[in-house]
């Protein structure tokens, strides 16, 4: 199948948290035979911060918005499924009632969220709201994380469907490598400062410094240059998805901590927990709903409800527990939460509502694991038009 992708950036990791989501599973959707086509818009400073030059599974468009959105649209409704992601970051709106207009006999549309708790809480807080009415009329919604919640919410808002669609890993891109001994620290946080995860970074991971000041901690991310930190917290900034696995090993220990509106919905692990598991790297991970599910709280991960909490298991758990544990989630995580999953997952919805509308039924695998390897696609850009250039 064709499928035609709006969304942020497959390219960049830059302010963009869903890029691993992304790679992860247009990766393995193309290694099952389907044809990727990704369209980006050159925004915030994404293309000039970019750590994917080449992506070998994908057509990936790089568009100037909105001037280029219409013939965007046009190569859209030649493909079998139209996905138009949430936080693409600009034009949102306009995309999300225009994509809608490729729906046809043989085109489908589907809307996949990659942040369900904030579009619900916006679109339930505004009857007005222009996406309110839009979601009946997609064939699929798709969701990276959420579990029963999100589909209930979506459900009594008139969505046909709903299925989550979660983070996972992908090995041969996060596994173990050796540590960096300029990197090495007890604790180490990466994420980008945004409104409803600070507060929670500083009860869990600024707090612990704090209770912990003659251990060391290291803080990645964005935005986090204006912040007082304690004195033995270093900031390194933005870090390219190319470092993650050096820092994931060099660390003692390593903590997830979901954004507020994550947590509170739960069954959403955010690609930090993933991107630890491959490493094999001693995850301590803040409290939310769902996560037994995913990894054994006490044998596979460490679960803190407090600052305090996360300095006893700082205190408390030697190298071979460490290892014991990390090793036991990266184990997990390679049998049931591999991007290749996720991906026949999708596949199988795909396949199924194919053999629905031809009045068929079709079984949904658990794997499917005869796939096509895809062709390698170079970067191109939507060409300047003459009427741009006069």
């Amino acid at each position: 199948m064709r499928i035609f992708v709006f969304g942020s950036s497959i390219t960049s990791c830059y302010w963009n948290g869903a890029a691993t989501y992304y790679r992860g599973i247009y990766k393995n959707l193309a290694a099952l035979g389907h044809e990727i086509t990704f369209a980006e818009p050159d925004i915030y400073g994404r293309q000039q911060n970019r750590d994917r030059h080449e992506v070998n599974y994908a057509d990936v468009i790089v568009y100037r918005t909105p001037g280029d959105i219409d013939g965007l649209l046009a190569q859209a409704a030649e493909a079998g499924l139209v996905v138009k992601h949430s936080g693409v970051g600009a034009d949102d709106e306009l995309l999300e009632a225009r994509v809608l207009e490729c729906r046809s006999a043989r085109t489908q549309v589907a809307f996949w969220d990659v942040d369900a708790p904030a579009t619900l809480a916006r679109v339930e807080a505004d009857p007005g709201d222009p996406f309110r009415r839009l979601i009946p009329q997609y064939d699929f919604i798709f969701t990276y994380g959420g579990g029963a919640p999100v589909v209930q919410h979506y459900s009594a808002l008139g969505a046909r469907n709903c299925h989550p669609v979660y983070n996972a890993l992908e090995a041969e891109t996060h596994h173990p490598v050796p540590a960096d001994p300029a990197l090495a620290c007890d604790l180490l946080f990466v994420g980008n400062r945004l409104p409803d995860r600070e507060k929670r970074v500083e009860e869990f991971f600024l707090r612990a410094a704090e209770l912990a000041p003659e251990m060391s901690f290291i803080l990645g991310g964005e935005g986090w240059s204006s912040k007082s930190l304690p004195p033995n917290v270093r900031y390194i900034g933005h870090v390219a998805t190319s470092r993650h696995n050096s820092l994931n090993c060099s660390a003692r220990m390593v903590l997830n901590v979901n954004r507020e509106s994550m947590a509170r919905v739960g069954f959403s692990p955010p690609t930090r927990v993933f991107e630890a598991a491959g490493a094999a790297a001693c995850l301590i991970t803040d409290y939310w709903a769902g996560i037994e599910t995913f990894f054994a709280p006490g044998k596979e991960v460490l679960v803190a409800a407090s600052a305090a909490e996360v300095v006893v298991y700082l205190r408390g758990i030697g190298p071979r527990e460490a290892h014991s544990i990390a090793g036991a989630m990266r184990e997990r995580a390679l049998k049931e939460h591999t991007y290749a999953l996720r991906a026949a997952q999708v596949h199988a919805i795909l396949q199924a509502s194919s053999a629905g509308a031809q009045g068929d039924t079709i079984a949904f695998p658990a794997l499917l694991t005869q796939s096509a390897q895809p062709q390698p696609v170079q970067t191109r850009r939507v060409p300047e038009t003459p009427e741009r250039l006069a």
